[in-house]
């Protein structure tokens, strides 16, 4: 099991150092990977979580320029809230300027984001979401592929155009759904290469994950990837919401079981904001539990 670092582009505080320090952090220890949350303009009752948010791709793109091995994951986009043509050349351009290092993990938002997709003129589209998302993947794929067909879909006509350079991993970029509704975990393994689990502890995955790979096996696609992105508490008790948490031998045991139910990449969330706090939990993650995990595992 490889390991990433949620990035905290979107608490009060986040920075420019924040962030280079977060990809510091996952390049010195050797894991794989930074992810960026996607909000913009998030209604008044959301300011205390998102009100204070350094946009995800342009976060990512900051990182790929200093940092030549990490792969950048959007975790997530929301496809919706913005504009699917648009996208896909920024995600093309992305993919370019990075040497192949973009992964995607999309999702629609919750029931209560309706205020920030009013914010952002989209609340027409708010309960037609998942639609656009699924025609969404299917407009950047098409375009990414280099094909010249047209493109006619239920929000997106393309007749004559022109779409270079391609993304570095062409057509093949991974997209990984997020969620946890029924028809987010249906795109997995229809049309999108993985999922990106949040919120969710072991048990959870156990219910949910299986009937995943199914689908995939199904439709005749490759076992999908599972990322799963997680809280991590020192020094804490359980509160109600999962995490990883307790002494360092139980949260290595809690890695354990994400293994054993094939996640391929835990994703941890630290509380961390200032440059200094995030170097030091993320070296006391990597040490103490990260480390006794992998050593449990050889």
């Amino acid at each position: 099991m490889d390991f990433g670092l949620a990035l905290q582009n979107h608490h009060a505080g986040a920075s420019p150092a924040g962030l280079t320090a977060s990809a510091d952090a996952v390049e010195r220890h050797g894991w794989q990977s930074v992810w960026a949350v996607d909000h913009m303009v998030v209604a008044g009752n959301e300011a205390a979580d998102y009100g204070w948010t350094l946009e995800c791709l342009l976060s990512l793109a900051w990182l790929a320029a200093s940092h030549s091995q990490l792969r950048l994951a959007t975790g997530v986009l929301v496809p919706p809230m913005r504009d699917a043509v648009q996208l896909a050349k920024e995600l093309a351009t992305l993919d370019v300027l990075s040497g192949g290092r973009l992964v995607i993990g999309v999702g629609v938002g919750d029931e209560d984001d309706l205020g920030e997709y009013r914010n952002l003129g989209k609340a027409d589209r708010f309960h037609r979401r998942g639609a656009y998302l699924d025609e969404a993947i299917a407009v950047w794929r098409h375009l990414w592929s280099g094909s010249k067909a047209p493109f006619r879909g239920e929000f997106v006509e393309l007749e004559d155009f022109t779409f270079d350079p391609l993304p570095a991993q062409g057509a093949g970029i991974p997209i990984y759904s997020g969620g946890r509704s029924a028809r987010a975990m249906a795109r997995v393994g229809r049309l999108t290469d993985g999922f990106y689990s949040s919120r969710w502890g072991p048990d959870d995955l156990r219910d949910q994950w299986p009937a995943m790979v199914e689908r995939a096996a199904s439709n005749g696609r490759p076992r999908p990837f599972l990322a799963t992105r997680v809280r991590v508490r020192f020094d804490a008790a359980p509160d109600g919401r999962y995490s990883v948490c307790g002494t360092a031998p139980e949260m290595a045991a809690e890695l354990r079981r994400f293994a054993d139910l094939g996640t391929n990449e835990f994703v941890a969330v630290l509380d961390a904001v200032e440059p200094g706090d995030i170097e030091a939990q993320t070296t006391r993650f990597a040490r103490e539990v990260v480390a006794r995990y992998r050593d449990a595992a050889a």
